[in-house]
């Protein structure tokens, strides 16, 4: 088990980050990239769990594609923010992210997060083991368009996330609703993509699951939402925040 370490020991210091090799939709600039350091160097401690977190996943061949740490810190503190007792996540991943809701509820809070592949859930259950959360989370295996379906709507969620295939942002958005409290939130992660979701001449599945959802959510009366573009280590991208009214 770990926890985070903020090296205030000047004899000590703090272990090199581990420098992630992503596949990305545009390649950042180096300013954004000497940004995020920098920003990070103030604000977000080395933490032990969430490197090891990033590396066992690496390591096991997962595609380098979570949140960067300052996403991951603003998810945290957004769900600490709205007192955030029970979230569910469709995107598990090596379990980065749910590394971070996980320690933003509170004893006797509960993460839901959907994997589409025992291979990757199983290391996403050793991540949440050495983060010492594994008690805070549960994880779905399968298609999530079939596993978001057994969630039972009379218990509700304070907060979701979506960072899953993009094709089907539409349906993993209309189940979360379902199962979303009044006054909770909804946010969909990657719907920028450098730029090419306004681009009539860019066509691909993810670009046409970022245009349904959006098409939806134009002529949905009951959620409040706006897309928030953003620049960092990952390039050029954005995510959606929904508000269920």
């Amino acid at each position: 088990m770990s926890s985070t370490n903020t090296n205030t020991d000047p004899t000590n210091p703090t272990p090199t980050r581990y420098r992630r090799s992503r596949t990305m939709l545009s390649k950042p600039d180096p300013n954004w990239v000497r940004n995020d350091d920098f920003h990070n160097s103030f604000l977000i401690p080395y933490d032990d769990a969430l490197e090891h977190a990033l590396k066992h996943s690496a390591e096991n061949g997962m595609p380098d594609i979570a949140v960067h740490p300052g996403q991951g810190k603003l998810l945290n503190l957004l769900a600490r923010t709205m007192g955030a007792k029970r979230i569910l996540e469709v995107g598990t991943l090596g379990g980065y992210s749910t590394i971070w809701f996980a320690r933003a509820v509170p004893e006797g809070g509960e993460v839901v997060t959907c994997e589409l592949q025992e291979k990757y859930a199983q290391v996403a259950r050793e991540n949440f083991e050495y983060a010492g959360v594994s008690d805070k989370v549960k994880i779905l295996v399968g298609p999530a368009a079939d596993t978001l379906q057994t969630l039972p709507s009379d218990e509700k969620f304070d907060l979701a996330f979506i960072d899953a295939d993009k094709a089907s942002n539409l349906t993993y958005y209309l189940q979360a609703k379902r199962v979303v409290k009044r006054g909770g939130v909804i946010i969909v992660d990657n719907v920028v993509r450098n730029g090419t979701v306004a681009n009539p001449d860019i066509d691909d599945e993810n670009v046409r699951g970022v245009r349904k959802l959006l098409e939806h959510i134009k002529n949905d009366k009951e959620v409040d939402a706006t897309t928030i573009g953003t620049v960092s280590e990952k390039g050029y991208d954005g995510f959606l925040y929904s508000l269920y009214l």
